[in-house]
């Protein structure tokens, strides 16, 4: 690494350190003045605030990141730009290209570091979050007592539980439904039981005090039970795992949560294109310097407010093409893995015709 490259990658780190910090204040004094009265009218602490900002930081970090890039990619440049650094750069023979060397590996490297933070540090941070939420902002719970519990284990069955006592592995009210084929169903057998218990040691589910119908040839056959063994393809484990938020979930969790929603039947193409949609996302990083450096390098009237308007024009349209990217993936057949790259391809494309066309 030449001093040149020290110097351009001091001038990016310093600028995107500042950068992160500004945005970050701005993110939270705007998210304070929505939720003080909330903390307020339920009487929590100082230090309760503190720690639901402290978890609610990785949050706003992975979202603020990649503008943060842009950002400082656009001040430090502009500034070398306006100082006619660049311009002495290119007299000593050093193109456009060399000079965005050092900021393309540095964005490399951060976007691989943003994609583990976005995939296991966050969800981490934001399970704290959410239970601070839960008991001062009024958000609704997704543990202890599972209300209307419905879930298909398999394309076949159906199964129904009036709540699910996470702590007590009980679900009361249960109705297990059981279908001749998933393109033509036909009732074959329903249980209802007044409970459903999760025998751990066994890893088997057992139903208390039920009724057994059998539906063989249009007839109907019918027994009672206090006790049986019942095989779900869904272990307790996995019903916590349905009723924890996303944003909880790292992303081997979210792609086994989308496993078992597909086992069941559902249609996981949403999901599936959302996931993909977070591994691209920290690559944004990337994709802004090779906006930021080309535009930046070019000394323009208006200095300050021409590099921020472009930093937000240029985040807001990326941000409009990522849902739109995913939007069409929803509705149409393509692949699920192309639906959620489709912003950074997109822009991908247009970045290097930018690169291309500024003088180097």
């Amino acid at each position: 690494m030449t001093l040149l490259d020290k110097y351009i990658l001091k001038q990016i780190a310093i600028t995107l350190l500042f950068s992160l910090i500004a945005l970050c204040i701005i993110f939270v004094i705007v998210n304070l003045l929505e939720s003080l009265d909330e903390f307020l009218d339920q009487n929590a602490t100082f230090m309760t605030i503190i720690k639901y900002y402290i978890y609610f930081l990785p949050e706003i970090l992975k979202l603020l990141t990649p503008v943060a890039m842009l950002i400082s990619t656009l001040f430090s440049v502009g500034r070398l730009s306006t100082n006619n650094e660049i311009t002495a750069m290119k007299s000593g023979g050093i193109s456009l290209y060399r000079i965005m060397l050092p900021v393309a590996f540095f964005s490399v490297i951060l976007s691989f570091a943003q994609l583990y933070f976005n995939g296991w540090i966050v969800p981490a941070a934001n399970e704290r979050k959410i239970e601070i939420e839960q008991k001062y902002l009024n958000k609704a719970s997704g543990g202890g007592q599972i209300f209307n519990l419905y879930f298909r284990d398999n394309p076949t069955r159906n199964v129904v539980m009036q709540y699910y006592d996470s702590q007590q592995k009980t679900g009361n009210k249960v109705a297990v439904e059981e279908y001749t084929s998933q393109a033509e169903p036909r009732l074959t057998r329903r249980i209802e039981a007044d409970k459903i218990r999760w025998d751990s040691s066994a890893s088997v589910w057992k139903l208390v005090n039920g009724i057994e119908r059998l539906y063989p040839d249009g007839a109907v056959d019918t027994r009672r039970f206090d006790t049986m063994n019942y095989s779900l393809n869904l272990t307790h484990g996995q019903i916590i795992e349905l009723k924890r938020s996303t944003d909880e979930m790292n992303f081997d969790e979210l792609w086994n949560y989308i496993t078992i929603l597909k086992r069941g039947g559902k249609d996981v193409r949403k999901q599936v294109i959302e996931y993909y949609g977070n591994y691209a996302f920290p690559f944004a990083n990337l994709i802004v310097i090779l906006f930021g450096v080309p535009f930046a390098s070019i000394r323009k009237k208006g200095g300050l407010a021409i590099q921020m308007g472009a930093a937000m024009v240029i985040s807001f349209l990326y941000l409009v093409f990522t849902k739109v990217g995913q939007t069409i993936g929803y509705s149409s057949d393509i692949n699920p893995i192309l639906a959620g790259w489709m912003a950074n391809i997109i822009f991908f494309v247009f970045a290097l015709i930018n690169l291309v066309r500024t003088r180097t």
